[in-house]
């Protein structure tokens, strides 16, 4: 496991681990308000240590061991952030690996840095969530208050939206026309996915310019995906897209 360092991006301090090794370099890109030592990313971590394969990981700034204040991050923000990282601190083919909203991001490094990402996984993938996951009673709390709130499923502390991260994640909607990656897209969803509907997972598929394009949906599985057997799935799919890259 790389020791923690840090990157500033426009005066915000990034940590970030980055594990040595041969390319493609496995990047692993959160969920809204996770970090880089979930369950998901620590076990992509072993993956491509025991493969001697390049890896990074980073805390979006708000979050975890990156600096700043997580109500003032944004979709696009958080973007931003990412592309600093893959373009400062990789080279060489990505493998881009994002779990729920590090879905949607991965979907815009594929189409900033086409040049670049050679593969994308989406586990759980969540774009436009600011469209279909806001109620309309939560939309007026947006505007009105500045800000909203959800019941969190993984902990006693209810989940914060802002109306920044709202507004960016509106002019960052993909699903409304056809989505310009060629590079081949693996997405694995859970049948029972509460959080993101399986239906989402279906209209990305069909956006999707790739020819090559698979969706494994795991029976019975919720949208975390962290069980041993959704972390092997996991980990199948991104061996299998290694194999035509190295």
């Amino acid at each position: 496991m790389g020791e923690i360092e840090h990157l500033d991006v426009g005066g915000r301090s990034i940590a970030y681990r980055l594990r040595g090794g041969n390319v493609p370099t496995i990047l692993f890109l959160p969920g809204y308000a996770s970090d880089m030592e979930g369950t998901k990313a620590v076990a992509l971590d072993r993956f491509a240590a025991g493969r001697c394969v390049a890896m990074l990981r980073f805390d979006y700034s708000g979050t975890g061991s990156s600096g700043g204040s997580f109500e003032q991050g944004s979709l696009a923000l958080w973007l931003e952030e990412a592309l600093a990282a893959v373009d400062r601190l990789t080279k060489g083919p990505l493998i881009v690996v994002g779990s729920s909203m590090g879905g949607w991001i991965a979907l815009y490094l594929a189409l900033l840095r086409p040049e670049r990402v050679k593969a994308v996984v989406g586990i759980a993938a969540a774009p436009d969530f600011t469209e279909w996951g806001f109620s309309a009673e939560q939309r007026a709390r947006l505007k009105r208050d500045g800000r909203t709130e959800q019941e969190n499923p993984y902990g006693p502390q209810p989940s914060a939206f802002t109306r920044k991260f709202w507004e960016s994640g509106q002019r960052l909607r993909l699903l409304e026309a056809d989505i310009a990656i060629e590079a081949p897209v693996r997405l694995l969803h859970g049948e029972a996915d509460r959080e993101v509907p399986l239906d989402v997972a279906f209209r990305l598929m069909r956006r999707l310019r790739s020819s090559d394009v698979q969706l494994n949906v795991l029976k019975g599985s919720h949208h975390r995906l962290s069980e041993p057997h959704e972390i092997r799935a996991i980990l199948d799919t991104v061996e299998k897209l290694l194999e035509p890259i190295t």
